[in-house]
């Protein structure tokens, strides 16, 4: 009997699927849908390379396996696919200033704000190192669910130190030093438990602080911190610094009477009053900043510039804590809102502290507030000069809610004269160089992490975009946005 050519198509389509699954079996083993997927026809935003329209990625064990063109999509064989027509993708955003130790009641929540605002990396710049250590860890342990944590454990701080437990305001973030022999023991500690960096405070006499700079280039390891109240920007950058925070206590380098002001802070640090930390850093504050910035010395101040960007000193200017307090943005309805992603106990405590703001009028000429555009000024002046940034917030001071504060950071570098691609860099590369890691994460390229983020709308048109958040790619894992909602912590 003659086979029939119908049977003998079935019978070849038949022989062809039996080789396709013996050859299948002999693979190794399909990975999990959170771990292996593509991304068909999205515009990729690359914050080095730019927008790259109608791309297919593959996310697999964490990793950007694979990048083709959309053309190539028949191509595409995966148990998962996730249309990204009409989305922008691009690298996690890091928040380069936060505390976790702020707050007790914040701490459990910080990770998942993070993540639901598309926060995929950390800096945390002060905090006791076993607390600090313990989320790093958590992070590690969990790193789907949680945004990767570096650490400078606590303040290195001169004596009376600021942040030592004394209010609310100041809890416990930082180490008093009152010696060179306690300087070398507490940096030796942080470099014995393998911080990713260091952080100077302002109580530091100029002797710990250099001794402070000479340990830490022995190994290798960044600082970065506050100008010390016992020194000027020139020699602390000679010395070694690696990054400013808030530009603290800058303004007091570049006045046109410089020196005085300096020689003014050694007396008035001797301390004859036996203020605490917090209360002799205050005075110093409010008797040199606001007469400091009236009387900027133009050489000074391009002086300043030319030495921070030859010695590329990150500077990371927190201008949200800032224009907080200056425009009370917090009280704002769409703010207000915000609050219900906090647990409920601390929204409502936030609520109680703030409403009794509103009855204060806003004042344009306010110390705060003119302090707060002179910021903004100097921000524009430097980046224009080629000094390099990091986008970092202080959350939760200042009612900086974790993950939706750096979006505001954001929107006012871009005010503060960045480009919109500028302003992206800051809270995706630029971090990621300052640490080291930048040929492994913060870049939409082959072999780099997949921390990532899907965007309904391009950040390279509009900054603000940066909220039109889809989902959140976190090791691999993708999650929706409602996904991202339900692990807030209320």
């Amino acid at each position: 009997m003659t086979n029939s050519p119908q049977l003998l198509n079935v019978l070849s389509i038949i022989n062809v699927a039996i080789i396709c699954t013996l050859l299948l079996s002999c693979q190794p083993a399909m990975t999990s849908l959170e771990d292996s997927y593509w991304i068909i026809n999205v515009t990729i935003v690359d914050p080095i390379e730019g927008t790259q329209p109608s791309k297919n990625i593959l996310i697999e064990r964490g990793k950007i396996a694979k990048i083709t063109n959309y053309e190539e999509v028949d191509r595409v064989i995966t148990i998962s696919k996730i249309d990204g027509e009409g989305l922008y993708l691009i690298p996690g955003l890091w928040d380069a200033h936060v505390h976790y130790a702020f707050d007790d009641k914040m701490r459990p929540a910080m990770n998942a704000l993070f993540l639901a605002h598309g926060v995929t990396s950390v800096r945390d710049t002060g905090g006791p190192l076993e607390l600090v250590s313990k989320v790093k860890d958590r992070s590690i342990e969990k790193p789907n669910k949680a945004p990767n944590v570096y650490i400078a454990g606590p303040l290195i701080d001169g004596t009376p130190n600021v942040y030592n437990n004394s209010s609310p305001s100041y809890p416990l973030l930082s180490v008093e030093n009152n010696s060179l022999t306690t300087i070398q023991y507490n940096t030796q500690l942080l470099i014995d438990n393998q911080v990713d960096f260091l952080k100077a405070y302002e109580m530091l006499s100029e002797e710990q602080f250099n001794e402070l700079m000479r340990l830490a280039s022995e190994e290798e390891l960044l600082v970065t911190g506050h100008i010390p109240l016992s020194m000027n920007l020139f020699s602390a950058v000679e010395a070694g610094l690696n990054g400013m925070e808030h530009l603290r206590n800058f303004e007091m380098s570049i006045a046109t009477n410089s020196q005085e002001l300096l020689k003014e802070r050694l007396s008035i640090l001797k301390n004859p009053d036996s203020l605490s930390g917090a209360e002799l850093r205050s005075s110093l504050h409010a008797k040199q900043r606001m007469d400091a910035i009236q009387m900027i010395d133009s050489t000074l101040l391009s002086q300043a510039a030319e030495l921070l960007a030859q010695n590329s000193v990150w500077q990371t200017p927190t201008l949200a804590l800032y224009n907080n307090f200056a425009t009370r943005e917090f009280l704002q309805e769409n703010q207000m809102a915000e609050l219900k992603k906090l647990p409920m106990e601390l929204a409502e405590q936030w609520r109680i502290a703030m409403e009794p703001m509103r009855n204060i009028a806003i004042d344009p000429n306010a110390d705060i507030a003119v302090y707060s555009r002179w910021m903004k000024e100097m921000v524009e002046y430097l980046h224009a000069n080629n000094v390099p940034f990091m986008a970092g917030t202080d959350t939760p001071i200042g009612y900086l809610i974790p993950g939706q504060s750096l979006h505001k950071e954001l929107e006012l570098l871009v005010e503060s004269g960045f480009s919109n691609e500028h302003a992206l860099q800051t809270a995706t590369i630029n971090p990621a160089t300052f640490l080291g890691v930048e040929e492994e994460t913060s870049r939409i390229k082959v072999g780099y992490n997949a921390d990532l983020v899907l965007l309904k709308g391009n950040p390279l048109q509009n900054i603000s975009f940066t909220q039109k958040i889809h989902a959140v790619i976190k090791n691999g894992t993708f999650w929706s946005i409602s996904e991202l909602d339900s692990m807030l912590i209320r």
